[in-house]
């Protein structure tokens, strides 16, 4: 009877170890999404700091239009993001988001070194739509790291705005295309 216990209680020791290995893992995983939340959290606080300097640079009226538009969502996006930690039981803090700050300082410069016009409102699209992706990468990988983790509440919030920021880049595209133009236009005429 001994060698019949023996396989069991094997087996359940393997099925304990993987179990804890997964455990481990998994709160590995909730570090990092934790690490990425606070990220995001600095990027979109730094952001609200950032578009209406842009707004101010810009010349055309729908460009200008678009980026106060997403100014308001950003806002809300940074109470949004407080609720994401409010549902996994922490206090929202912000960690300073390298990539973000190269973002906004890449933003910055462009709107220094350019004359005012619609090159300059190019440079600032291009700019604009930089911080979008990233921000698209950020927030589609937060709600897969919530997916996987069973943050049921967390992925609603992530995925509502993941999908307000591809928004915000389509309309910026939608601008661009016109400003482009104009901006080439523009160039040629210094010519």
């Amino acid at each position: 009877m001994k060698t019949k216990q023996a396989p069991a209680k094997a087996t359940a020791t393997k099925r304990k170890a993987a179990d804890t290995e997964y455990a481990i893992e998994e709160s590995k995983l909730m570090k990092l999404f934790e690490d990425s939340l606070k990220d995001i959290y600095w990027a979109e606080k730094a952001l609200v700091k950032a578009l209406p300097k842009m707004a101010k640079k810009a010349t055309s009226a729908e460009l200008k239009e678009a980026i106060e538009s997403h100014l308001q969502e950003t806002e809300e996006q940074v109470i949004k993001v407080e609720q994401v930690f409010e549902a996994i039981g922490k206090k929202p803090v912000a960690k300073k988001c390298e990539a973000m700050a190269g973002l906004i300082k890449e933003a910055e410069e462009i709107m220094k070194d350019t004359d005012e016009g619609a090159m300059r409102d190019a440079g600032i699209i291009a700019a604009a739509q930089k911080v979008e992706h990233y921000e698209i990468a950020s927030y589609g990988t937060l709600r897969t790291f919530a997916q996987i983790l069973d943050l049921t509440d967390a992925v609603e919030v992530l995925e509502g705005i993941l999908e307000e920021e591809k928004g915000a880049d389509e309309k910026l595209t939608g601008v661009a295309q016109s400003i482009n133009i104009q901006a080439a236009e523009e160039a040629e005429e210094e010519e």
